[in-house]
């Protein structure tokens, strides 16, 4: 059965409790003022591809979750300096090893039920439990963590089962299930059983969803007000796949909000229409290295490296607009701030790739590069659909490089749903466009060690002993005490060519009608709807 698990970088954004950077505040429709808040509203949200399963324990894909944020609460939040916040949590304690929380009192399922501490324990138990293969599974939380409750003193205790330099914030903020949906997880599936602002009241898949907003819901990050006007009484999630109709659609006030990266981005920064930004990884290679795939050699994973010029292709993806990555993590405020890709990454030199190419037994001749068994060598390249129309012409000036070079290339343009399949499910895939996105280098170890596919998200089969070894020790240093550690864990694994980080661009999500702010994805308790 297939499992969404990637985080893209169309955001954490691993997409991962991401927080964002300063958006620019502006009029909420072309050429216009704010208005008045008006309350009643439908707030209408485009996003470029479905979800898919809103398991919020079984996926990590960046469209779920953002679909998730509406559904599903967290027992902290996270406010523009990265400072935890009250959200299901009114207070609580953490190292690397032990967290214990106090939610707040009155909380209620969206069926109406109290939310009790045990619940929210079972969701910690279920995520730690390596049998039930979550892909949150030592991304959240760590293999064999345990949770315990009181449920009169309102207290949920977390034991983690290794040490984790972000325990709070990785804890802190795992959606929380609860109500039936803990049993019968087809229930949490169809976005059923959560603890968060809006209900499911229609679901179109590859459509529309619609949600509508809880009138008990007493409590939201920090000191929300539910008596604050200009809350939407219903959103509608509309899968819209084309960025140019979502532009113009924002344009015409049919929907109120669309995360745009390509061309149209342009035209909707000159119209002055709001927008709040995110900086994202849009570029980065990563290799397919099971047994049998080409990219298991380091020679061959260096080689097709160099022979690009990730600055041009870069360029092509951000539309002249990004910037060279330093690191894993992209999003601010960072925790840790080392460029640990300059000097890392391979400068683009055709001479050296041919090279590089020979040493793992691949060579260039007028067949094309082939091995001593005159096998050619062939590579399949998967790139994201969902990120616009810059990512098929990065992925054809990628494939028009490596074809100089003399290899086979066959371009897969795919969906969230189909990224999934192919990375943990059927494998089958050389090299990968789509990008993981972090908001905390801890973020960054499930998907590059431990378990492979099915049984975990390392999903390019990596196995980097000295990056294995820095983020072990990191993982006993509390927060950005242990920054010197995960920068050389990340230099072990861009020097491996393991992880080809190499360009970030930010992202506006745009608003009309309605003025919100982006972490994690668009965050329910900001929305504001005017007329």
């Amino acid at each position: 059965m297939t499992r969404n698990r990637i985080t893209l970088a169309v955001a954490v954004t691993a997409a991962l409790g991401l927080t964002a950077c300063t958006g620019q505040a502006g009029p909420s429709g072309p050429g216009g003022s704010k208005g008045e808040l008006v309350d009643g509203q439908t707030f209408t949200y485009a996003v470029a591809t479905d979800p898919g399963s809103l398991d919020p324990h079984s996926t990590v894909l960046r469209a779920a979750r953002g679909v998730n944020r509406f559904l599903y609460g967290q027992l902290i939040n996270l406010n523009d300096k990265g400072d935890a916040i009250p959200f299901l949590a009114q207070k609580w304690t953490a190292d690397t090893t032990t967290a214990t929380f106090t939610l707040r009192p009155g909380l209620t399922c969206s069926d109406g039920s109290p939310l009790t501490a045990t619940q929210v324990a079972d969701n910690f138990n279920h995520v730690g439990d390596p049998a039930k293969k979550s892909p949150l599974l030592n991304v959240f939380v760590k293999p064999g963590t345990k949770a315990t409750a009181d449920d009169a003193a309102r207290t949920v205790t977390v034991t983690s089962g290794a040490p984790d330099a972000f325990l709070l914030r990785n804890l802190g903020t795992l959606p929380i299930a609860c109500g039936k949906g803990l049993t019968d997880r087809k229930r949490l599936t169809a976005g059923k059983d959560g603890t968060g602002m809006f209900v499911m009241s229609e679901s179109a898949p590859n459509d529309h969803y619609t949600l509508t907003r809880r009138k008990d819901i007493t409590w939201g990050p920090g000191d929300w007000d539910p008596d604050q006007r200009g809350l939407p009484d219903k959103v509608v999630i509309r899968v819209i796949p084309n960025e140019t109709t979502s532009a113009n659609l924002l344009l015409s006030g049919e929907i109120n909000a669309a995360a745009v990266n390509g061309p149209d981005k342009e035209r909707l920064l000159a119209q002055k229409v709001f927008h709040d930004d995110t900086q994202i990884s849009v570029g980065q290679l990563w290799y397919n290295q099971a047994d049998g795939r080409p990219g298991q050699d380091s020679e061959v994973r260096r080689g097709l490296t160099q022979a690009l010029d990730l600055n041009q292709i870069g360029q092509v993806l951000t539309g002249g607009t990004g910037k060279k990555s330093t690191g894993m993590v992209t999003v601010d405020p960072k925790p840790c701030t080392d460029d640990t890709v300059s000097g890392n990454l391979p400068e683009h030199d055709t001479a050296a790739a041919a090279k590089s190419l020979e040493a793992a037994g691949w060579v260039a001749g007028s067949g094309g590069v082939r091995a001593k068994d005159g096998q050619k060598l062939k590579l399949t390249v998967l790139y994201p659909t969902q990120l616009g129309p810059t990512e098929a012409a990065a992925a054809e000036l990628i494939q028009k490089t490596w074809a100089e070079l003399g290899v086979d290339v066959t371009l897969k343009g795919v969906d969230s749903p189909g990224l999934n399949t192919a990375l943990f499910d059927t494998g089958e895939w050389d090299v990968s466009m789509a990008p993981v996105g972090a908001n905390l280098p801890s973020v960054v170890v499930g998907f590059v060690s431990g378990p492979v596919p099915p049984g975990g998200t390392n999903f390019a089969h990596i196995d980097n002993q000295k990056y294995n070894a820095a983020v072990a020790k990191a993982a006993n240093k509390v927060g950005a005490e242990g920054c010197p550690e995960w920068a050389e864990a990340e230099k072990a694994l861009i020097d491996d060519i393991d992880a080809v980080p190499y360009y970030n661009t930010v992202e506006p999500t745009f608003g009309a009608g309605a003025e919100f702010r982006v972490d994690d994805g668009l965050d329910p308790a900001s929305i504001r709807m005017y007329k």
